[in-house]
């Protein structure tokens, strides 16, 4: 029997807390079930096994930055916009490494329910594109370049990946004032 209380929801919310506390990998169901005080098996009640839970940790991260990126861009256009987005895309990822790191495994799981959730989220993106005098072609090739830019650079930060003292955030908004001005020298083509 289910303890009370418990649903699918809180066990996919504990279970995104536990990616960014100790690892996305490091989850396991025993150790799951330890921090929601249920025996093992009762999690089977919730979710199908681990492969399920981490497909439901990546859905659950991309619709939580769905909502971080769209919050950004309320009230704002064009390159505001394009810069909240970033923004808020940077914070996300880092905030929540290990939920960061389950999002980019969304290939793994490909059916409707996954392009849906990444669809959604990188219409916004795509919406403040189209807000610029860019060709809907070069626009494709900068929403990839912005997309590199923010995972890799996020996964740096998450593992720690930068030693040199220099600030990792003044480094971030360089980064990004670059690239807001190799997107303005793509006006009108």
């Amino acid at each position: 029997m289910a303890r009370a209380g418990l649903d699918k929801e809180t066990v996919i919310r504990k279970a995104a807390e536990l990616a960014n506390e100790i690892g996305y990998d490091k989850i396991t169901l025993k150790l799951l079930a330890e921090h929601l005080n249920v025996q093992p098996p009762s999690l089977y009640n919730h979710i199908k096994g681990i492969e399920e839970l981490q497909k439901e940790i990546m859905l659950f991260g991309w619709r939580q930055m769905d909502k971080a990126l769209t919050g950004a861009a309320v009230c704002v256009s064009g390159y505001i916009a394009l810069e909240a987005i970033c923004r808020a895309f940077y914070k996300y990822a880092t905030e929540n490494p290990g939920v960061f790191n389950a999002m980019l495994w969304y290939n793994k799981f490909e059916n409707e329910e996954t392009q849906n959730a990444t669809k959604e989220m990188f219409s916004i993106i795509y919406k403040a594109f189209t807000m610029l005098n860019i060709s809907k072609e070069n626009s494709e090739h900068l929403i990839r370049t912005y997309r590199g830019f923010l995972e890799g650079f996020a996964l740096l930060v998450n593992n720690h990946a930068f030693g040199n003292p220099v600030s990792i955030e003044e480094s971030f908004e360089i980064s990004l004032r670059v690239l807001i001005a190799g997107t303005k020298a793509l006006e009108g083509k």
